[in-house]
């Protein structure tokens, strides 16, 4: 662990996990576009920085990338994030040379107009932006249109579909948006896609203290960085299959509820700066949430709640269900103004995740059985 910091007389002592190396690894990781089923860029920066302090690694057909630590171990327990970001296909071509788009994921069309975008080509990056009506040509004293799928569109310049189809660019192409990480106030890290990209940095930081302290774990650890959540938990089904873990541990984003415009009679009163969110849901095994809390309890490591109904929408789902049924929990991680390219999280939320991961695989023993009956 790296050195302590204090803040006030009467609350624990923050400890920093996150060094100069490891948010340089961030920050470009981060910056790196890394769309739902194109991922695989983004995999080879991670598995490049997590190569050190792992035995062993695998990556299926569809790129979720897997570092394994005592690899013939036959007790299993898993670590994961998803690896890729929401994003925009190109839809239809006009005439004209414009660009209509649909959905790689949950993309928010309100967002849209005015942010600058790359259009991922066979040439090349190709730069274009999400036009709109300037408000001097918005017919006064009417109901102003408001930005959807069937009005938002791209312009890369050209004036003929013919134009643009000269540019590499073709129904299909996938398409993110060029922001990029930066830290804000010395307080919050800020970017695109740290939905869930932050998650493979914090297991990744795991991996790394456990290799600096060499901490020698009884049971195989295998640190998941999955693809294709954003589209329905399609990657975590596909490794939980493969791997047949014990133990799954999974960790995401949820939404930081003190903003303007959400209800916390619905959403939940959680914030960031206030520690990692442990939930409660079907899939959340209570026993193993257990040794969780009284895990974050006994290194005060500071915690929020949080329920979900029916489902936790991430991929704990898929491996709570996968098999003959995976004991899993799902640690999330605070964060603002989800699916925009401005999302923010604490800096010390993220050093408590990986702390409160970390310690939590301390307390794991091998073979532990979970069954609430035995």
């Amino acid at each position: 662990m790296a050195k302590k910091t204090s803040e006030t007389p009467d609350t624990p002592k923050h400890i920093a996990v996150v060094n100069d190396k490891s948010l340089s690894f961030f920050e470009k990781y981060i910056n790196n576009p890394s769309p739902t089923g194109f991922e695989w860029k983004g995999q080879e920066i991670w598995l490049d920085y997590l190569k050190p302090y792992i035995d062993d690694y695998y990556v299926d057909n569809y790129g979720t990338a897997v570092g394994i630590i005592n690899k013939d171990a036959a007790y299993k327990v898993v670590i994961e994030a998803h690896a890729d970001e929401i994003s925009w296909f190109v839809n239809y071509i006009t005439s004209d040379g414009l660009i209509y788009v649909i959905r790689n994921g949950g993309s928010d069309h309100q967002i849209a107009p005015s942010k600058r975008v790359d259009i991922h080509t066979d040439k090349g990056i190709v730069k274009a932006v999400f036009g709109w009506p300037a408000i001097h040509t918005r017919s006064a004293g009417e109901k102003e249109e408001a930005p959807t799928l069937k009005n938002i569109f791209l312009d890369c310049g050209c004036t003929s579909k013919e134009e643009v189809e000269k540019l590499g660019i073709h129904v299909g192409c996938v398409i993110t948006y060029e922001d990029e990480f930066m830290v804000l106030n010395d307080r919050y890290y800020v970017g695109r896609a740290l939905d869930n990209r932050a998650g493979g940095f914090m297991i990744a930081e795991v991996a790394r203290l456990l290799k600096e302290n060499k901490v020698k774990l009884p049971f195989g650890l295998y640190i998941v960085n999955a693809v294709q959540e954003e589209i329905g938990l399609r990657g975590a089904e596909m490794i939980a299959h493969h791997i047949k873990p014990n133990v799954a541990i999974v960790t995401d984003v949820t939404h930081d509820t003190q903003t303007p415009m959400i209800n916390k009679i619905t959403q939940g009163d959680l914030a960031c700066g206030r520690g990692p969110v442990v939930s409660y849901a079907p899939a959340i095994q209570n026993n193993l949430n257990k040794l969780l809390i009284e895990t974050a309890e006994k290194a005060k490591i500071p915690f929020q709640r949080q329920a979900s109904s029916r489902s936790t929408g991430t991929d704990t789902d898929a491996f709570a269900y996968s098999n003959d049924g995976v004991p899993s929990v799902l640690i999330s991680l605070p964060l603002r103004y989800m699916h925009t390219t401005v999302e923010m999280i604490h800096k010390e939320d993220v050093d408590n995740v990986i702390r409160l991961i970390y310690e939590t695989l301390l307390n794991i023993k091998d073979g532990q059985d979970f069954r609430y009956i035995k």
